[in-house]
């Protein structure tokens, strides 16, 4: 599909769906757990449907209702999946369940899309290898198409976690393993999210100990308990409003947004503070109302997932703006530095890559037809764009919205927002 988005200045009240990572965490544990949770408010979305065919594959039983998960675990062992397990898009997904299947007595075997069977799985699988596992890529590349044989066992391993997923992986499954585990970590990026699964595990009373994210040891023979949670807001989603509300100069009203949360990208805010905007954070909503943008440097290895929708407020902000210290951009759905810089350049932008990042100035963009490639965050920041631009932004491969907010075009547009989700042959 192609996504027609006109010059517009949308504004008003926006209630944020559910965070996809907090919800794929929750469905894991609830899974690895033995008794039934209740995971209320979850993410709806394609990726999260990936999570529920995972677990469910594995052994759990999940009835998906009309705003909550159902979720009866299968104790923490999980069963040998009568077929491959095909994740689709879900990147969070792949890592978590080849932690998971480790667990097994069985064989399974995992795959996913074409965006999948291209991001790097192999620090995770020589992980989990020197912990007891057998897990080997069926083409010897380090990408999926993975087979996982368990048990896990515990142990010591090193681990470069370019993608946090990696180290997350780990401290899920580890707590079930046969002895305890011990993971130094040679590189940890983004942070922010191995805090969230922490906040899990701390919340289920699960016994590790964190040497300041370089070395984690973590008691095996644990168990999980059956819960009851309602799922924030996903602050990854809401980036997306606050930051067309702060170049466009209109407000917007985000609710169902929690500050307290763990989740990284809720500092996106603090940043357009920071640049200008105006943040008023209240108990039940934040207000985001826009005002000259002022560029600088902002470190985005915490964020990652914001870079796409952050080198859009950098084309409207007065100088330069650069984006740092964030080189696992170019491990996502997409090599988000690389395409990024080009599709905004379509657009007028005066942009260039570095290595971990990208320098944007201030530039006056014009729709045009631009290629999505098939990446979310990159349609819904390229959407962004095409709200701020001079005559028509089309958007290729705009589908791929579903993978983590299906609302984005519907809650546009009920604010104002002039776009238009159209098939390709229109």
């Amino acid at each position: 599909m192609v996504l027609n988005v006109k010059k517009s200045r949308p504004c008003g009240r926006v209630f944020i769906p559910g965070s996809k990572s907090h919800t794929i965490r929750a469905l894991f544990i609830a899974s690895l757990a033995k008794g039934r949770s209740e995971i209320a408010n979850p993410l709806i979305s394609e990726d999260a449907m990936s999570a529920v065919d995972t677990c469910r594959a594995l052994g759990a039983e999940i009835e998906v209702q009309d705003n909550k998960f159902i979720v009866d675990g299968f104790g923490g062992i999980p069963r040998t999946p009568e077929d491959v397990i095909n994740v689709g898009n879900s990147g969070t997904t792949l890592r978590f369940g080849l932690g998971t299947a480790a667990l097994g007595d069985g064989v399974t075997v995992f795959t996913g899309d074409v965006q999948i069977r291209k991001r790097p799985l192999e620090p995770l699988i020589k992980a989990l290898n020197n912990l007891g596992a057998s897990v080997f890529s069926t083409r010897n590349n380090g990408l999926a198409p993975v087979v996982v044989k368990g048990r896990l066992k515990g142990g010591e391993t090193e681990l470069d976690s370019v993608t946090s997923q990696y180290m997350s992986s780990i401290l899920i499954s580890a707590p079930l393993s046969e002895g305890d585990t011990e993971v130094r970590l040679t590189r940890l990026n983004e942070v922010p999210y191995v805090e969230m699964t922490l906040w899990w595990l701390d919340r289920q009373g699960i016994v590790y100990s964190n040497n300041d994210f370089k070395f984690f040891s973590i008691k095996g023979r644990q168990q999980y308990k059956p819960f009851s949670v309602s799922i924030p807001g996903d602050f990854s989603s809401a980036t997306f409003f606050a930051v067309q509300a702060a170049i466009s100069g209109e407000e917007f009203v985000l609710e169902n947004l929690d500050m307290t949360d763990p989740q990284g990208d809720k500092t996106v805010l603090a940043i357009l503070e920071d640049m200008g905007a105006k943040i008023d954070i209240r108990k039940n909503e934040i207000r985001i109302k826009g005002n000259s943008l002022t560029g600088r440097e902002i470190d985005m290895n915490p964020i990652p997932d914001a870079l796409p929708a952050m080198a859009v407020a950098g084309c409207f902000a007065e100088g330069e703006t650069r984006l740092v210290n964030v080189p696992q951009a170019r491990l996502k759905e997409t090599d988000r530095i690389h395409v990024m810089c080009n599709e905004l350049s379509k657009m007028g932008a005066d942009i260039k890559e570095l290595e971990d990042g990208l320098v944007i100035r201030q530039s006056k963009l014009k729709g045009c037809r631009v290629n999505g490639h098939g990446d979310h965050r990159v349609v819904m920041a390229l959407a962004i764009a095409g709200l701020n631009s001079e005559g028509d932004t089309i958007i290729d491969t705009a589908e791929a919205i579903n993978v983590t907010f299906p609302e984005f075009v519907g809650l546009m547009k009920s604010c104002g927002g002039k776009m238009e989700l159209m098939d390709n042959d229109r």
